[in-house]
């Protein structure tokens, strides 16, 4: 994460991550890339795009494009439950859901508590790990948002909308 990253965190974020669940791991985007949290919407599926694409949803008369984070991600497909929600982010200049499995809520984070993304090896692709959070009894992984998906799954994404 380089330092302009880290300034953006905590100082135009005031260090506050909106947090989540994806199985037992809890990750952090920060606060002011959340547009908003909605529950889980009916997803109209998009034939022909990757499976983590679940397809959009009608927003407020806007075609949203949804990301299964768990897919995405590598995890296995799970059934939704009520606690299942999708967070509305930016993506590119496209608002794109990402489903996560629970929201754990909007903590605030010192500098001290927080680690710039640790180097994985080189097999390994985590450029959209921005750093890591690390209180008493867990550690959260943030997120870099606009790293979510390369650059052809995002020109996957805009032939959706």
């Amino acid at each position: 994460m380089t330092n302009i990253d880290t300034e953006t965190l905590f100082t135009k974020s005031g260090g506050k991550l909106l947090t989540f669940y994806l199985d037992k791991l809890e990750y952090g985007i920060q606060i002011l890339e959340a547009r908003e949290v909605v529950g889980l919407l009916n997803i109209d599926p998009v034939p022909r795009t990757p499976e983590f694409l679940k397809g959009v949803i009608n927003l407020r008369g806007k075609i949203v494009p949804v990301i299964d984070l768990r897919l995405k991600f590598g995890m296995p497909a799970i059934e939704y439950t009520n606690e299942t929600c999708i967070i509305v982010v930016d993506l590119a200049g496209i608002l794109t859901g990402i489903i996560v499995d629970k929201l754990a809520g909007v903590i605030t984070i010192d500098k001290e508590h927080y680690e710039s993304s640790p180097r994985l090896g080189n097999n390994i692709d985590a450029q959209f790990v921005a750093g890591m959070v690390k209180l008493d009894d867990r550690v959260i992984v943030v997120l870099k948002v606009e790293r979510i998906l390369d650059n052809k799954e995002l020109s996957v994404l805009k032939t959706t909308v």
